[in-house]
């Protein structure tokens, strides 16, 4: 589903460390230059696929909950990136 600015994929970048997490919205995969491709295989791990997966929940939640269209689904992960940036948790 496209978002509002034709975005159609999602590239989440998380510090190892820090947790600290950016999403980068993309109309094409061809906007990633070969390098973050292969960086982005190389580091592929659980920390990674397990904050995929609580940014994509809590966006759905907050769609659902707010019984908004599923095109704006990247500003609900945006959000959702966000709020979890600047949580204790």
């Amino acid at each position: 589903v496209e978002s509002v600015n034709r975005k159609k994929y999602i590239l989440v970048i998380v510090d190892d460390y820090s947790r600290f997490t950016w999403v980068k919205f993309l109309r094409s995969k061809d906007e990633t230059s070969d390098f973050i491709i292969k960086f982005l295989k190389m580091i592929q791990n659980g920390v990674v696929e397990r904050r995929n997966r609580t940014l994509i929940e809590a966006a759905l939640t907050m769609l659902i909950y707010a019984q908004a269209p599923l095109f704006l689904w990247a500003e609900a992960v945006a959000t959702a990136c966000f709020t979890q940036n600047r949580s204790i948790v």
